[in-house]
């Protein structure tokens, strides 16, 4: 039976009541634009998680990753993220062209703070802009480019608590269902579980910028 919650919170009167403080440095800390702070960190990051929604408020997460610097700073206002060979589902691409708002988070290795950046987006397929983005002389389909309405640094309070970065402390992964074991009995796949480890590790050996 799904869990019906007993004590919802509706305002943010109810939320101070409970925790009335905030840090002197929270208030005025973002601004509208990619800053040198920013800028660097950004340059520095080798991974992002992109949020968007569409028109009925449906939401997607999804992880962006490439090596560092694959988020172009085109200007103090404007990133780009190019588009990499994935699973053409293409939710975060289709919510853009709905809502046009997207919400990023930047992360850099072996560091506990993160940066987050909103605002708008569009699905570009500008052609220097693409062809400055290849990587082993694959050029991306596709770039979104974001049009920069906040940015600001997140402190480093999650990924503390979460040990992330202290591998040698993480909880065994024995037991986890692969990738393969969770796409069979999620999508009633037509395929042998071997079959599919297989056609998986070829694609994470192989096919990383080849579609």
């Amino acid at each position: 039976m799904p869990y019906t919650p007993t004590d919802v919170v509706t305002s943010e009167d109810a939320i101070r009541a409970v925790l009335p403080g905030i840090h002197v440095s929270q208030p005025g800390k973002i601004i509208d634009h990619i800053d040198d702070h920013c800028r660097v960190w950004i340059e520095r990051s080798p991974f992002l998680v992109m949020a968007t929604y569409d028109a009925s408020g449906n939401v997607d997460v999804s992880p962006k990753g490439d090596p560092a610097g694959f988020v172009r700073v085109l200007d103090p206002h404007t990133l780009a993220i190019p588009d990499r060979p994935g699973n053409h589902r293409f939710d975060g691409f289709l919510n853009i062209m709905q809502t046009g708002r997207i919400g990023l988070v930047f992360l850099v290795p072996n560091r506990n703070e993160v940066v987050r950046v909103n605002g708008s987006a569009q699905v570009v397929r500008d052609g220097p802009l693409r062809e400055s983005m290849a990587i082993k002389g694959r050029v991306p389909e596709f770039a979104v480019v974001v049009h920069v309405e906040e940015a600001f640094y997140h402190c480093g309070k999650a990924i503390i608590r979460s040990g992330l970065w202290r591998p040698d402390d993480a909880a065994s992964t024995d037991g986890l269902p692969t990738y393969a074991e969770a796409l069979i009995d999620h999508g009633k796949a037509d395929i042998t579980l071997d079959a599919l480890k297989d056609r998986l590790e070829h694609n994470d050996k192989n096919r990383l910028y080849d579609e």
